[in-house]
């Protein structure tokens, strides 16, 4: 049977902390928690869904080495205050009537759910149950306000000192006068305030503060939802309260967790392991932000890629900087089927290091064909394809044993091929005008590949492709290929073609040099 204790995936190696932390005795509490935390202030982003996935993918592994039961709570920061209104979503000068207030407070602008807190939180749920994850997903409003933070927030009142004393260093001046680990809302505004604290009281469990309008001091209970704890504190009391085992999070965080893990030492609990990914680039390689939308929706992708490229490409490098934007869907894409290829190859332990092994629960498909998806890009574009049923009749060609009904997965990539070839190929396509020495080269290539045996395999093709290139000099034979690609296909880079060749087909691809050459 397989060590798996040996796999060197970076889940597995996360896994491995897990293992460490109870080697002498199991989980109090009866299960090893996993967390991860969303701020539901715009709406859901493929990072969110990311962080999601990555820590499955932990839970995964661990499980792998383990006979220890798992959770995983999906922790919507939704009694936050909103600070500013998003970019992307309509009704903007409702929701600035609304600046202050908690996310549950507020009303939804797409009006299909009792808040915007409650709007993002379905959308979040939606995506998450559509992928088949497992999790508990924990609402902070309805934490405060049904009691649940309670205990936490008493032991929070009791190191009140010992716990502001960890923030204030890094805070300017003007923050250090105000600072208090408990933001009371507003009894007449209903808003999340940040409000100088000159009081508190462990006996009565309250906290007196300033009103930063009217300069009246009120009291007010830090239990029941009357009171949320600063971001920091409320992180690390949050790790306390449900004892999380652990939790990873963006590079941008790394701060927050050395404070959040003090907080939550000082309160009694061991903070949770953990991993520093980094951040997601747009396509101008700025940081996507879920208010100005600039990054790729969960939507996006998957209208011009599968979920498994997605998949794959969260479990790629999770600590390297990524361009998150559309160009990256077809290499995801390819890498993926590439992957899930290998894994029947593969001995046991390897299969255990494999993505797709993540990716699909532990339980891969079996390849459906070899075809790629750059490869049926391009016979999208050669084709100029408006529907798949036009690269069906190509794919019959090549295999007449596949079809929609048990290729299933296939059917899908020819209509992301379709739909990615229409929206950002087909607007930008230009074919380059041949020169006279690469005219006679694309017409060689024509006479042999009509003069090719019926027979002839994709290989075969490539080495014709590559004797003619030789024939005519061209060193390097990227440089040959170049002529083909921009000449043939109206773009700098292409297929392996003689892979192209066997799908689309001899007169298919003779038809496409005379027609770019003039040829009759």
């Amino acid at each position: 049977m397989v060590d798996v204790s040996l796999a060197t995936s970076w889940p597995f190696k996360e896994a491995q902390k897990l293992i460490k932390r109870y080697e002498k005795a199991p989980p109090a509490k009866g299960y090893v928690l996993f967390e991860t935390g969303y701020g539901p202030s715009g709406l859901p982003h493929i990072g969110t869904f990311g962080e999601v996935l990555r820590t499955t993918m932990v839970r995964q592994a661990f499980e792998a080495l383990s006979d220890l039961p798992t959770k995983l709570f999906v922790v919507s920061d939704d009694m936050d205050g909103l600070r500013k209104v998003p970019t992307n979503v309509p009704h903007q000068d409702r929701l600035a009537q609304h600046l202050g207030k908690p996310l549950t407070s507020i009303p939804d602008p797409f009006e299909t759910h009792d808040s915007f807190g409650h709007h993002n939180n379905a959308k979040l749920r939606e995506f998450l149950d559509r992928f088949g994850f497992d999790y508990t997903f924990v609402s902070a409003t309805e934490t405060y306000k049904a009691g649940h933070y309670d205990s936490i927030l008493l032991r929070i009142l009791q190191h009140y000192d010992a716990i502001t004393n960890v923030i204030l260093p890094t805070l300017g001046p003007d923050r250090r006068e105000t600072y208090s680990p408990f933001l009371p809302l507003c009894p007449e505004t209903g808003k999340v305030l940040q409000a100088k604290v000159i009081g508190h009281d462990t006996t009565e469990n309250t906290i007196t503060w300033q009103h930063p309008e009217t300069e009246e001091a009120l009291t007010t209970s830090i239990l029941g939802g009357h009171c949320k704890l600063q971001w920091k504190a409320d992180w690390g009391g949050r790790w306390a309260a449900f004892q999380v085992d652990y939790e990873m999070s963006g590079k941008d965080l790394m701060d927050s967790v050395k404070l959040s893990s003090k907080i939550c030492r000082i309160l009694g609990e061991t903070p949770p392991e953990g991993m520093t990914y980094e951040l997601f680039l747009g396509e101008d390689g700025d940081k996507i932000s879920k208010s100005k939308g600039n990054g790729l929706s969960i939507e996006d992708w998957l209208k011009y890629g599968p979920t498994e490229s997605l998949s794959f490409y969260m479990f790629q490098a999770p600590q390297r900087q990524k361009r998150l934007f559309f160009d990256v869907i077809p290499k995801a894409t390819d890498m993926y089927l590439d992957h899930l290829e290998s894994y029947t190859r593969e001995d046991s332990l390897k299969q255990h290091d494999n993505p797709v092994w993540f990716i699909h629960g532990g339980h891969p498909p079996a390849p459906e064909s070899p075809l790629k998806f750059s490869l049926l890009q391009n016979l999208a574009a050669a084709a100029h394809a408006e529907d798949t049923s036009v690269l069906w009749g190509f794919v019959k060609r090549y295999d007449a044993a596949l079809t929609p009904e048990n290729a299933p997965f296939l059917d899908h990539l020819l209509g992301y091929a379709v739909r990615y070839y229409q929206d950002f190929v087909k607007p930008y396509k230009t074919y380059r005008t041949p020169t006279a020495r690469e005219i006679e080269a694309l017409l060689r290539l024509r006479n042999d590949l009509l003069s090719a045996p019926q027979d002839t395999s994709a290989e075969g093709y490539q080495s014709l492709v590559y004797a003619v290139g030789r024939d005519f000099g061209y060193d390097p034979m990227r440089d040959w290929f170049r002529v083909i690609y921009e000449v043939l296909l109206g773009e700098e880079q292409g297929p392996r073609f003689g892979s192209f060749i066997e799908l689309f087909g001899v007169q298919g691809t003779c038809d496409l040099i005379a027609d770019k050459v003039g040829a009759a």
